[in-house]
């Protein structure tokens, strides 16, 4: 019963998590024709051109000088592919809008009709005086340049593992990004067409199990397994150039370099998609984070919790508070809040005493235009009983975190120290120092829409 109970975790794990723990090669695979990838059906879904553009590619190759990182000694196996050019020249070629030209190794190409024309010559009869003439070579009316500028190594790592008595397991992950620019040149003037910028991440993820117990005297129980998985570099390569070209080709129609064989109904659609993307890509900055202006002029918050008192009584308890507050947004990041709270704050056997305050505090988010924001705050306010009497000044500070659920609506967090300028807040004045409180509360935010 023990050995299933402390086989039972990692069991469950592989069947929970590990998918492609039951899919591991067993024997010889036979070659393969390439896999797609997702910007594939994109690039072949496009529409078709009115007519083709030659177009030649001399050298798009990895501009990084990178290597693989290693933990034992050097390794001087590049990072990223050194046959990107191939990469480039096939998506190109599956768009269907560019007619791609021998230019990466012109050299061959020249000597072989080099010798087409000396061997046509040897063998001409004498009825004949003149060779036939070679086929002329196509010319580029465009040229292709760019390349892989940036593989960035560790750019996330992290991961989990817990373990109790020999049983346990862990999860690593690791997230590297590749880039790449391609841009568009005449042959006429030399002139840069356009210019498009692609990244792409790429993942590896490791996860483990092991036991290491014993089951009886003597009797030693090991037992481990695991799986890696690591995104091919290749494909992300793939990936990203095909993204670029697909990219190039919509910013072509766009500016008019080029013409579509469709209805104008279907590029504007196609048209209205992209500029949406590349407005969210505009908008999200690294470790896709979405950057946007999320919070308005003015906004409406409740909320509660709990204060905890901190005067001459000893034994102080956590008691019930609300809050209700109005906010003015200056700028995306300052912004005034005024507020009405009424609170509680008990010492056990000592104190029970009820408050009300009006607040008024400045806030400053941090990450204003992220979802997920830190902030901090301070200001002032005015304190008084039920009965409206032992009035007091006070000052507050505190930080806090707030989420945006909606475009409209904040979830916060936040805690706070009440710096109150007497000493008689618990009814008892004792020594030098003034009584403080403590507050803590959850709440929502509601964001007022903006007018349009």
């Amino acid at each position: 019963m023990k050995l299933r109970s402390y086989l039972l975790i990692p069991t469950a794990f592989l069947l929970i998590n590990c998918g492609a723990y039951y899919n591991q090669p067993t024997g010889i695979e036979r070659a393969i024709i390439g896999e797609p990838t997702p910007a594939t059906n994109v690039l072949t879904g496009l529409p078709k051109p009115v007519k083709p553009v030659v177009v030649g590619v001399y050298k798009f190759r990895d501009q990084t000088g990178q290597y693989k990182a290693s933990e034992n000694g050097s390794n001087f196996s590049t990072a990223v592919t050194q046959g990107a050019t191939s990469v480039l020249i096939k998506a190109l070629e599956d768009s269907n809008w560019f007619i791609p030209i021998e230019r990466e190794n012109i050299g061959n190409l020249l000597q072989e009709r080099n010798l087409i024309r000396s061997t046509r010559e040897e063998y001409t009869q004498g009825d004949k005086p003149t060779a036939p003439q070679i086929t002329p070579l196509l010319y580029a009316g465009v040229l292709l340049e760019g390349g892989i500028i940036s593989y960035d190594s560790n750019i996330i790592t992290g991961g989990f593992g817990a373990r109790y008595f020999g049983t346990g397991g862990s999860i690593k992950y690791r997230q590297d990004r590749i880039t790449i620019y391609l841009r568009l040149v005449s042959t006429a003037n030399g002139q840069i067409l356009k210019s498009v910028y692609i990244s792409k991440t790429i993942l590896s993820q490791a996860i483990d199990q092991s036991l290491f117990k014993y089951v009886n005297f003597k009797r030693l129980l090991e037992v481990e397994t695991g799986y890696t998985t690591n995104e091919p570099v290749q494909m992300a390569v793939t990936e990203a150039i095909e993204k670029a070209v697909a990219t190039l080709i919509i910013e072509g129609i766009k500016k008019d370099i080029w013409q579509a064989n469709a209805s104008k109904e279907a590029l504007n659609a196609m048209i209205a998609d992209y500029d949406q993307e590349n407005k969210e890509a505009n908008n999200t900055a690294i470790y896709a984070r979405e950057l946007k202006d999320r919070r308005t002029r003015f906004a409406m918050e409740l909320s509660g919790g709990a204060t905890l008192m901190d005067g001459d009584y000893p034994s102080a308890s956590l008691q019930p508070m609300a809050r209700g507050a109005l906010k003015y947004l200056i700028t995306p990041s300052l912004s005034l809040s005024a507020s009405a709270n009424v609170l509680k704050l008990a010492n056990k056997g000592y104190l029970n005493a009820g408050y009300a305050t009006l607040d008024l505090n400045a806030e400053w988010m941090l990450l204003p235009k992220d979802r997920f924001s830190p902030y901090v705050f301070a200001g002032g306010g005015f304190g008084f009983n039920k009965n409206v009497e032992n009035t007091h000044l006070k000052v507050q500070f505190g930080a806090g975190l707030e989420y945006m659920v909606s475009d409209n609506i904040g979830i916060k967090v936040y805690g706070e120290q009440n710096v109150n300028f007497s000493d008689n807040i618990d009814y008892l004045e004792r020594g030098v120092r003034d009584d403080y409180y403590y507050r803590f509360g959850l709440g929502l935010t509601y964001y007022f829409p903006n007018r349009k």
